[in-house]
């Protein structure tokens, strides 16, 4: 696969990257993880044979022009922490979404708060973006806490928005337009 236009940003002490088999062992512990799987592609229980094939799919969404699944590697030493993606929804209308997890002993540290940062400046260039949306879990303080200090605005509270771990939940809808990007 030919992933060498694959865009690579970089800042805040994180480098968001390709996936590449050096990150089975981050995919393994993801799908080891309470929630990751629930609330993500990430493979429950995958042995290295899926978590090989995750990452392969991660590449085929860049490849099919579906979205960008980043790694998010610490810049330092270039090790596997977490995701981050951007997927077009709706893109005639100008809009996309932008989901992410860290690995539980990477929780905490500021570095969602800097791979969002960093994924949502680029992605307001691209062509067509005027929107960034992403839904999150009332309960899930981290992670809204990081979406507000990049700048995202709470539009409310969508009802029974997603299905996770097979039960409907209710969703923090967060936006960031791509004017308000500083």
């Amino acid at each position: 696969m030919e992933l060498a236009r694959w865009p690579e940003l970089g800042g805040r002490g994180v480098r968001l990257r390709a996936f590449d088999e050096r990150d089975v062992p981050l995919v393994l512990e993801a799908g080891r993880d309470p929630l990751v799987p629930l609330i993500t592609t990430v493979p429950q229980g995958a042995g290295r044979p899926e978590a090989v094939g995750w990452i392969e799919r991660q590449h085929r969404r860049y490849l099919d022009g579906v979205g960008f699944s980043f790694c998010i590697a610490r810049a330092s030493d270039d090790e596997a922490l977490g995701q981050i993606g951007l997927w077009p929804r709706h893109p005639d209308r100008g809009r996309a979404a932008i989901g992410y997890w860290i690995g539980r002993p990477h929780r905490g540290a500021g570095l969602v708060t800097a791979a969002l940062d960093l994924l949502s400046r680029w992605a307001v260039t691209l062509p067509g973006v005027a929107r960034l949306e992403l839904y999150v879990e009332p309960w899930n303080e981290g992670s809204w806490r990081a979406a507000e200090r990049v700048g995202f605005v709470r539009e409310g509270l969508m009802r029974r928005w997603e299905v996770v771990g097979g039960e409907r939940r209710d969703m923090f809808m967060y936006s960031l337009l791509s004017d308000e990007v500083g």
